[in-house]
């Protein structure tokens, strides 16, 4: 087996993907069978700059350049042969954020992130102008703000796309975006699969008295689908992707995806009437939908799979972050005291104990809001744990009232799908940290959403392996076959994973912790008025 592996990495037929996460840029390299062979990762963390939350362009190429780094060695390590030639690569980063350029390729105002909430006026205004909701975070609300601002900068644009669209034009000079990311730029119409037409127009006419050189079909991204050839890494890109030198350039792309696009891909969620749910940093729900929406709703985005289905979205900025710090603080005392655990365990002790807690939580309050939070209106954030007298305060109950928490802002965009849209979800695949504790994260989430919750084994490959197999779909599919049908035929079948039913009493629980956490949002708008 090791034989065939270097054949292939020699032979040129292995696939790459790397993803941007929030705090972490992976690479993973797969070989003919779409199973990884190698890897490398690079940690990394956003900046709050000037009341923004951004990446450096430099953090950004140290990351690429680190990440492809270690995977290569890895290669190197394991099977004594240098990366020379690769059959595929391809890009996926964070959706959404706003990155501007001018004529000569200068970025204009440092990057903005999907985590900033200062778009509020654009989102509402191009929200009535479309009657389509367009959320804070989507690349036409930074823009319509920037212009509503009157921010200089706008007249000198002539290019404007994501991160994972930016990594790619870097490398291989084309201006492109896969239909699942583009569609978190714009609107994008299912039956074209490209942006709409009319709403295109209705923007160009709202902004013509600014009087600029430009319109907005112009310096938007071209759009494909899976399947589509994006270019191919320049002799400039190979040398920015690996400083080595050791990259050959000439080799194929795939469209660069959002990390939306790829968690579908990671969990086999392309197809209708299946859905995925991604929690880490941030939580975010894909239901792969049979019709359209009765009518727009402000907690729900739509957007598409990476082949141009609709696909409705329903996301939180927040999640684990703030949990994360309270394991961090029981970290800190366990070692005051004199003991050490590793992260698993701790993780693992902590999340266990969670489901001892009371169904409800014993009626603790908390709210994760490390950074604001759109789904509940909130510009910034506050984390923030309350109780009253009679609540059953124990360390079980803490730990699964932040568990709840964290899923409590994408339950309520859930609730509209599931409850007042009787949208049919068989079940729902997971990935993402959450889940690393086996059965825990099943759990809670059945309970929240009161659908099935599978995790595979794959799951915890993440994003990094779902560009690899968009990469890899473009470069070994059959004359007309789907990318459902190469997935299953390719890549999962046979596959092992878990699966949780939700259990009557959690989902009772879940729900009864919910009315505490909708009434107490008033609590929480105070902390944010008046704590510094």
């Amino acid at each position: 087996m090791e034989i065939d592996v270097t054949n292939a990495i020699l032979g040129g037929r292995t696939v790459l993907g790397i993803e941007f996460g929030s705090t972490r840029i992976k690479a993973v390299l797969i070989g003919e069978d779409n199973a990884p062979i190698a890897s490398g990762s690079h940690d990394w963390e956003n900046q709050y700059v000037d009341n923004i939350w951004t990446y450096s362009l430099s953090s950004i190429w140290k990351g690429v350049q680190e990440s492809y780094r270690a995977m290569a060695d890895d290669v190197k390590r394991q099977y004594g042969v240098p990366l020379q030639k690769i059959g595929a690569i391809g890009f996926s980063g964070m959706m959404h954020g706003y990155m501007a350029f001018n004529q000569e390729g200068e970025l204009l105002v440092p990057f903005r992130t999907w985590r900033n909430n200062i778009t509020e006026q654009a989102s509402a205004e191009l929200s009535k102008l479309f009657d389509f909701h367009i959320p804070q975070r989507w690349s036409i609300a930074h823009l319509y703000q920037a212009i509503l601002n009157g921010e200089a900068h706008v007249a000198d644009i002539r290019f404007q796309t994501t991160l994972a669209g930016y990594i790619h034009w870097q490398l291989t000079g084309q201006k492109v975006l896969g239909v699942g990311e583009a569609s978190g730029m714009f609107p994008i119409d299912i039956h074209t699969r490209t942006y709409d037409a009319s709403m295109i127009r209705q923007f160009n006419e709202r902004v013509a008295a600014g009087n600029f050189s430009w319109k907005l079909e112009d310096i938007l991204p071209r759009v494909l689908v899976a399947g589509e050839n994006a270019g191919v890494l320049t002799e400039e890109g190979a040398r920015l992707l690996d400083v080595t030198g050791t990259l050959q350039p000439g080799i194929p792309f795939c469209p660069p995806e959002g990390d939306a696009g790829t968690g579908m891909v990671a969990t086999n969620s392309v197809a209708k009437r299946t859905g995925n749910v991604s929690a880490g940093t941030s939580v975010f729900a894909m239901v792969v939908l049979e019709r359209q929406l009765s009518k727009a709703y402000d907690e729900i985005d739509l957007v598409t799979t990476p082949t141009g289905s609709l696909v409705a979205m329903a996301h939180s900025n927040n999640c684990s972050s703030d949990l994360n710090a309270w394991v961090g603080l029981f970290d800190e005392f366990a070692k005051a005291m004199g003991l050490s655990a590793d992260a698993d365990k701790l993780y693992g002790t902590l999340y266990n104990l969670a489901l001892q807690g009371d169904p409800d939580g014993g009626g603790l309050l908390a709210y994760g809001y490390l950074s604001g939070e759109h789904m509940t209106h909130f510009e910034e954030g506050r984390p923030l744990f309350v109780r009253s007298p009679g609540s059953n305060f124990n360390l079980a109950n803490f730990m699964r009232v932040h568990l709840f928490t964290a899923l409590g802002a994408l339950k309520i965009g859930m609730d509209i799908l599931l409850k007042q849209e009787k949208v049919k979800l068989d079940e729902i695949l997971g990935h993402g940290g959450l889940f690393k504790t086996a059965g825990v994260g099943q759990k809670i989430m059945a309970a929240a959403l009161n659908v099935p919750v599978s995790v595979m084994d794959t799951a915890g490959e993440g994003g990094a392996w779902g560009i690899a197999l968009l990469a890899s779909y473009m470069m070994n599919r059959s004359e007309g076959e789907t990318l459902e049908a190469y997935l299953g035929d390719n890549v999962f079948a046979g596959k092992a994973g878990s699966r949780v039913a939700p259990d009557a009493v959690d989902v009772e629980g879940f729900e009864a912790f919910m009315e505490r956490y909708t009434k107490g949002l008033a609590i929480e708008r105070a902390a944010v008025e008046h704590l510094v």
